[in-house]
């Protein structure tokens, strides 16, 4: 018998938690999904891909990811946290000269200001024609970074807790620079986690790999990426209220497109067979 106020007293008890259980797992499930955002994007060379944007706000951090028109998978994850930035290639690799499938590529640097809008505005963005093909409003200028240190990703959880999600697939490619360094020791970071590399103003032996005749020479490599749409800036609009006062709020976001020119040391060009002159 299922009928009575007993059953009943006991249905509300156990039901109750019940949907409270279920409703918060799927107001979760809406929290994490609301905050990817899709957009269409022209590239340098005229393709068109889909980048793809997720904001984490309790993490308090950015991720952007896309794929190049040559295949290659970039991925741009910003730590609001730690103000650190890290750009990962994958890039496909050329199997008929003994490469391996694909060579990843890190890079990590620290945050600037304003160079991208924060997670908390990140994550609520939203579009009303996901077909659009986005043009940024404003191309700011290549950014030259030489990397003349490698960071040791066992012990990169000092600089950024991505660092590692990021990178595991390049633990012998991740690289940062010399300021980026001096800035860290100074914050009581470990400095066994980074390891000098030949400097491009004191290796004057070295050539740059896409002059360099022997596959198995060490060379100066350079790699050349561009984040072609993301939100740089918050915009704000002003209004008046009825007395007359002013006050300014968010009204939407400025997007900017940014390159990238990363050089660094080899061991060999072999791990550089993109810079070669053709």
């Amino acid at each position: 018998m299922f009928g009575g106020v007993a059953v009943g007293n006991v249905s509300r008890l156990v039901v109750l938690p019940l949907l409270l259980t279920l409703w918060s797992a799927l107001v979760v499930v809406v929290v994490v999904q609301g905050s990817e955002l899709r957009v269409r994007v022209r590239l340098e060379d005229g393709l068109i891909t889909e980048e793809v944007l997720e904001a984490d706000s309790e993490r308090d951090s950015i991720s952007l990811e896309f794929k190049q028109g040559d295949g290659t998978l970039v991925t741009f994850v910003v730590d609001f946290k730690q103000d650190i930035k890290i750009f990962r290639a994958l890039i496909l690799g050329e199997l008929e000269r003994g490469q391996n499938q694909y060579q990843a590529l890190c890079f990590v640097t620290r945050l600037n200001r304003n160079e991208i809008i924060p997670s908390e505005s990140m994550a609520r963005l939203r579009q009303k024609n996901p077909q659009a093909i986005r043009l940024a409003e404003e191309r700011r200028g290549l950014e030259q970074l030489t990397m003349s240190a490698a960071v040791n990703l066992s012990r990169a959880g000092q600089l950024s807790s991505h660092i590692h999600n990021m990178c595991s697939e390049a633990p012998e490619t991740i690289y940062t620079r010399e300021a980026d360094v001096k800035y860290w020791l100074e914050k009581g970071v470990d400095g066994s986690m980074f390891e000098e590399l030949p400097r491009t103003t004191e290796a004057a032996s070295l050539q740059p790999c896409h002059s360099a005749k022997d596959l198995w020479q060490p060379c100066l490599c350079t790699y050349n990426l561009r984040l072609e749409w993301y939100p740089c800036l918050l915009k704000y609009c002003r209004s008046r209220d009825s007395a007359g006062k002013g006050s300014s709020f968010k009204c939407g976001i400025k997007s900017c497109s940014k390159g990238y020119h990363f050089t660094y040391f080899v061991p060999q060009k072999q791990l550089c067979l993109w810079d070669e002159e053709t």
